[in-house]
């Protein structure tokens, strides 16, 4: 990764100073709505690059007012549990060919070559997927400013757990990201009211980082349970299955016998299929 961010502040950026600048650029908060279904918002942030309106005040948000007394929180427990340190901490970078393309970070981990993302969120319905996929938009917007590959999800939510996503860069949802947001800038410039891009996020592909204890679950135990008890019978069907096919005549179409039929296709392959067996009874003298 290179360490040319092009910054336009090489120290820490003050609150004041970036909501003064937060017009004259498109951040990942901003690509957030952009990429969203809240046409109200999209309208409210077009208002707002325009200079017509004031930001909202977060102030009395207290989901938001919490993500911001806990990151330094979330980004020490992320140094401490995975080893690596996050530097670059609310720098702001702007995108090295696309000058109205920038963001305020929350961090970069130099050491895996990623951009760092600490949230807060609330416990009921929490899921990874549905984290990964609310900060698509976000992620993927700083990780083109930064020129990484990779994001780094830090989560802390009000059930007192810590969870940590990896996401991979998604060269094809940054290119419609890019469209969405340039068509958005452009239309804050000309006047003309933004559309919805209407573009469903991608489902996005979690990187396994986690080993989970399964054994306060059911469901786990019930299909675990299974799963050992039919191992042996389903070794025994894949031997007989290797068996068969070699007996099986090179030139014969099909094979039949003791209740099992064998069918080769035209490109050789073999498939059985269980025949239904009638037993015969022996008339009674």
């Amino acid at each position: 990764m290179s360490n040319d961010l092009n910054p336009i502040e090489t120290a820490r950026s003050s609150p004041k100073h970036i909501k003064a600048n937060r017009r004259h650029f498109i951040g990942g908060s901003d690509a957030r709505i952009i990429m969203g279904k809240d046409e109200k918002a999209l309208q409210q942030l077009w208002h707002q690059k325009r200079g017509e309106a004031e930001g909202p005040d977060l102030s009395a948000v207290l989901i938001v007012q919490l993500g911001l007394v806990t990151e330094d929180l979330n980004r020490g427990w992320y140094e401490r549990n995975s080893g690596h340190q996050v530097t670059a901490v609310q720098k702001h970078a702007v995108h090295k060919t696309i000058p109205w393309m920038a963001a305020t970070l929350d961090g970069l981990v130099p050491s895996i070559d990623a951009v760092f993302e600490a949230k807060f969120m609330l416990p009921w319905s929490f899921s990874e997927e549905g984290a990964a996929e609310k900060h698509a938009a976000q992620l993927q917007h700083n990780m083109l400013v930064t020129g990484t590959k990779r994001s780094v999800l830090s989560i802390i939510n009000g059930g007192g757990k810590w969870v940590e996503i990896s996401v991979e860069a998604d060269p094809i949802y940054q290119t419609i990201l890019i469209a969405a947001e340039k068509a958005f800038w452009s239309a804050v410039h000309t006047g003309e009211p933004p559309s919805l891009f209407d573009c469903e996020p991608p489902r996005p592909r979690i990187e396994a980082v986690r080993v989970v204890d399964m054994t306060s679950s059911n469901s786990w135990a019930e299909f675990a349970g299974l799963f050992r008890e039919t191992r042996s019978a389903f070794l025994d069907h894949e031997r007989a299955k290797i068996e068969l096919k070699g007996l099986m005549p090179e030139d014969a179409k099909e094979a039949m016998g003791h209740g099992i039929r064998a069918k080769r296709s035209k490109t050789g392959a073999i498939s059985f299929d269980a025949l239904d067996v009638e037993v015969g009874h022996a008339s009674v003298q």
